[in-house]
């Protein structure tokens, strides 16, 4: 199987930028008031690019801050050693990375945010089904956790530009059934890199889309 990788740079892993160390405690003045420079990108021009906002969908897709990308978890091809045949989907979540397995001991890997301790799926599983712009029910587990936060979603949001789910999402099937867990785009796109979900995998919506196009429905998905 030959998975095409067209994008508009040389994804080879390229190397990490220093990453300011955030500052605690609650910020309660603006940066100019403080006297802060601005953030300033730590990834290529050309990178930041592929997370501009898009406007061509059925609903508009905000961009991402420049400011806001770790170069760790743009999207980008990278060597990687697997006994996966090309076309399955690894997830790794201790490091927040989702790989999707290409030929030649390559894979284009994506950052994602991960379930929260306890809510991961683990696993083997198959893209039982994909959608655009879904809709979002939350789970019973979630309503029983959160009612407050939840509750008023018990019978479904509609797809749209505030869904939870993002402009597409890949559903997981185990023995074909649905295990409940998804790979999905994000209305937080801070949350990349993080261990806050209720279980599903979360992905910057403009890599999402990427891997939607590139991951025919019956794909291996691996969750380690």
């Amino acid at each position: 199987m030959t998975i095409a990788v067209s994008l508009s740079m040389p994804l080879r892993l390229f190397a990490l930028a220093g990453i300011a160390v955030a500052l605690g405690g609650c910020v309660t003045r603006s940066e100019a008031e403080l006297g802060l420079a601005p953030l300033t990108s730590t990834v290529a021009p050309a990178v930041a690019a592929r997370y501009a906002a898009i406007d061509t969908d059925k609903y508009p897709i905000p961009g991402v801050d420049p400011s806001e990308l770790q170069p760790a978890y743009v999207r980008q091809l990278v060597a990687y050693k697997t006994n996966e045949p090309p076309g399955t989907v690894v997830v790794d979540p201790r490091q927040r990375f989702l790989y999707l397995v290409m030929e030649g001991g390559e894979a284009l890997r994506y950052g994602v945010g991960v379930g929260k301790a306890g809510l991961e799926f683990t696993g083997t599983a198959n893209v039982g089904r994909k959608a655009a712009w879904p809709n979002w029910t939350p789970t019973q587990g979630m309503i029983a956790r959160e009612p407050q936060r939840y509750g008023k979603w018990a019978k479904g949001m509609s797809g749209g530009a505030n869904n939870p789910l993002g402009p597409r999402a890949l559903y997981l099937f185990k023995d074909g059934k649905d295990t409940l867990y998804r790979i999905h785009g994000t209305t937080e796109p801070e949350t990349i890199g993080t261990a806050v979900s209720s279980g599903c995998i979360r992905m910057l919506n403009q890599d999402i889309i990427d891997l939607y196009s590139r991951v025919p429905k019956g794909s291996k998905v691996v969750v380690k």
